[in-house]
């Protein structure tokens, strides 16, 4: 039995999945371009979908899985499971309003105010838990546009750096929640007893790569006589491992999983303390 796991069909969300599968040993094959289902190997099944109706067919049966964003999950309102933080997509449905607005907080907003935006449910959500009255005017996109034309006072929209805000004479005031892509399915998937093995296997491959992506394989010979110093720089996952050089004399090879963002850091000390041939490699897959 095969298992459908539902990927956006478009953008940036749609390639990063897409890649993320294949490092995980699951490369998409179709027979056509911009086919709507493509084979993952002989277990898995990818259907291309647009990234907000995913959380609907996951909660419907008609995929088991599915990838797409928390926000995009949060506004569906249907019963999924999160089962895997992906972190890519990283983005904030964030309130803005125009630079020239008196409104500094939340807090500042009046009754009634005028909010637009594509997350009604969600943007409802947060002022309701804030006990805050505001009118939602929704709109399908261009939500930067509203406050200028007196369409709304507030917009709830989706940002990354921020910068489109700016651009367009707003500023944040808040954030409504931050989203990164999830891999989710149903109860009904997870606790089947053929489907549910195939899931918490294909978890584990994905959280392989992720986690192989923020590390890097850092080997290395070092004086013999500073090898506490080597632990302290290298620590890796459960302390360096050390290999004996053939007639080597004095020196050894120390090996370990160093953070990505400490390379320089880290070959910097190394180098300190007299190590030489230092070579770093990237990391497919790390499963603790």
């Amino acid at each position: 039995m095969v298992l459908r796991v539902a990927l956006p069909n478009k953008g940036r969300l749609a390639d990063q999945a897409l890649t993320l599968f294949e490092k995980a040993g699951l490369k998409a094959e179709s027979r056509v371009d911009r086919a709507l289902v493509a084979n993952m190997g002989s277990d898995f099944q990818a259907i291309f979908l647009r990234a907000q109706d995913i959380p609907e067919f996951v909660a419907d049966g008609a995929a088991d899985l599915g990838v797409t964003g928390a926000d995009l999950v949060a506004e569906s309102g249907r019963t999924v499971q999160e089962l895997l933080d992906l972190q890519f997509g990283r983005c904030r449905l964030a309130l803005a309003v125009r630079d020239d607005s008196r409104v500094k907080d939340v807090e500042d907003l009046e009754p009634g105010t005028r909010v637009a935006t594509s997350f009604p449910r969600v943007t409802e959500g947060f002022f309701r838990e804030l006990g805050l009255e505001i009118r939602v005017a929704p709109v399908s996109g261009a939500a930067e546009i509203a406050p200028h034309l007196g369409v709304a006072e507030v917009i709830a929209d989706l940002v990354s750096t921020g910068s489109t805000l700016r651009v367009n004479g707003l500023r944040e005031i808040a954030t409504i929640l931050n989203s990164t892509a999830r891999l989710i399915g149903s109860s009904k998937v997870t606790h089947d007893s053929f489907k549910g093995p195939r899931v918490a296997e294909l978890v584990v491959a994905l959280e392989s790569v992720i986690r192989a992506a923020a590390k890097r394989y850092l080997m290395a010979n070092v004086p013999r006589d500073r090898l506490e110093e080597v632990k302290e720089i290298i620590p890796g996952l459960s302390g360096p491992t050390i290999v004996e050089i053939q007639n080597a004399g004095r020196w050894v090879a120390a090996h370990a999983v160093v953070d990505a963002d400490r390379i320089y850091q880290t070959i910097t000390r190394l180098k300190a303390i007299g190590a030489e041939g230092i070579l770093v490699t990237p990391i497919e897959r790390l499963t603790p």
